[in-house]
């Protein structure tokens, strides 16, 4: 399959735009098979990545000026050009090369929240029924990475991002949204175009193409309508859907084809509403159910995800770092009971957070410990005088305050409700740090 990508590439005047893992994965695949000149486009100088005499490195604040006169743009997904005129630039990109090549063995997801958890639960459910698969995307694994190991029969399950997905004119055989709240204001402009950026999963489709959409979910529900063709699958947690919750059993087809009160690892109702759309796509691939159920139950959580760091002098600590949105703070909040001290806060990108302030004021959490940005703005709102607020600048001090103050028996979370580029170079970079400085002495 990867030679049909190679024959559309070769002998083409390509650039790659944004130089970081994809970028680097783009180039070695290219490079493996041609000598031809290529033109790499970057903000930052890159030279001291490789050693070529046969390519030109365009970098600078104004590389997004330098995009034109080319076959192809092969964009990276984390270069931002919300700030120029796009109209005419021949971008594609790893995602939309495999799209185009390999639709029909591809599973899609997206969503502002829980796509790596449901990406890889659904990539460790087509393992276990025997098939050749691979977990690619915005999971961290570039596409290209794997692509010379695919035949025609490879599934590729790919976590697919909103930047991912913003230039692509095809869609996958098999499509997920799981939500859709507000994030990535910085990168998108407005949420409208966010959100459009992630309905293009949808678009392409055709009429032997399966989406699977959480109807109970707003705005995701309204947004979907006539104009897209694919067979269309409900999840609900609270409504009669094609898949549904009633009570602890989950139904599809009439028949329960799980019982959340037996033992499973992921914690939340919004865990339960991921493991529904996996099992939509389970039966939309004719899978063992009862191996399907297996497999749920025994999946670990990911790192970061409502991560229980453990318990230390009576105080149990867990890691959300992952949570960047006031919607998947909620979500973490309503898994755990004894929530005793929450650590929030981090970069303000203009997001609504009435709802978690509302929350945080009925006053369940006893102690809420601010970071800078976003932290000292919700502090600042919490009328309830009987909770305790703290405004902390650093990681360190915060944690070390929780173990002050936090009760023992019960627990004390991470859960940002924020990005963490302020102070970290990412959520991963965060969630690190917190466990090493609870695990301290």
């Amino acid at each position: 399959m990867y030679q049909k990508i190679l024959d559309k590439l070769l002998n083409k005047k390509i650039a790659i735009l944004g130089f970081g893992k994809e970028g680097l994965s783009t180039y070695n695949f290219i490079r493996k098979y041609s000598d031809m000149h290529l033109t790499i486009i970057d903000k930052n100088d890159v030279s001291g990545k490789i050693d070529d005499d046969n390519v030109t490195i365009i970098y600078g604040d104004d590389y997004l000026e330098h995009l034109d006169g080319y076959d192809y743009v092969i964009k990276s997904p984390g270069v931002i050009t919300k700030d120029i005129d796009v109209t005419g630039i021949p971008f594609t990109s790893e995602l939309e090369l495999l799209l185009e090549f390999h639709k029909s063995h591809t599973v899609g997801i997206t969503a502002t929240k829980g796509k790596s958890t449901t990406t890889t639960l659904c990539y460790a459910i087509f393992k276990d029924q025997g098939l050749d698969a691979y977990l690619l995307g915005n999971i961290g694994t570039p596409i290209f990475d794997d692509i010379e190991k695919f035949s025609e029969d490879t599934w590729a399950i790919v976590e697919m991002s909103a930047l991912q997905l913003e230039f692509t004119d095809h869609s996958p055989r098999i499509a997920a949204i799981l939500n859709l709240y507000q994030d990535h204001l910085d990168h998108a402009g407005t949420v409208e175009h966010y959100h459009a950026n992630k309905l293009n999963i949808f678009k392409y489709q055709s009429e032997d193409d399966d989406m699977i959409y959480c109807s109970d979910i707003e705005p995701l529900n309204s947004y979907i309508n006539d104009k897209y063709k694919a067979r269309k699958h409900t999840v609900s947690l609270c409504d009669k859907a094609d898949i549904y919750l009633d009570g602890d059993l989950v139904y599809m087809d009439g028949d329960v084809v799980f019982d959340t009160s037996k033992p499973y690892n992921l914690l939340g109702e919004h865990n339960v509403r991921n493991i529904m759309v996996c099992l939509m796509i389970a039966k939309i691939m004719n899978f063992d159910m009862d191996k399907v159920v297996e497999t749920v139950r025994n999946f670990k959580p990911l790192e970061h995800r409502i991560e229980l760091v453990g318990t230390f002098k009576g105080i149990t600590f867990y890691n959300d770092s992952i949570s960047t949105t006031p919607e998947s703070t909620i979500m973490a909040i309503n898994a755990l009971k004894n929530i005793d001290t929450l650590i929030f806060g981090g970069m303000d990108r203009g997001i609504d957070y009435s709802k978690l302030i509302n929350l945080l004021e009925k006053g369940t959490i006893r102690n809420l410990i601010g970071m800078p940005t976003t932290g000292y703005k919700i502090i600042d709102s919490i009328k309830n005088n009987d909770i305790n607020t703290y405004k902390i600048e650093k990681l360190e001090d915060a944690v070390s305050l929780a173990k002050e103050i936090t009760s023992p028996g019960n627990i004390c979370i991470l859960s940002p409700a924020a990005s963490s580029y302020e102070y970290f170079k990412n959520f991963e970079e965060k969630g690190k740090a917190f466990k090493k400085l609870v695990k301290e002495d």
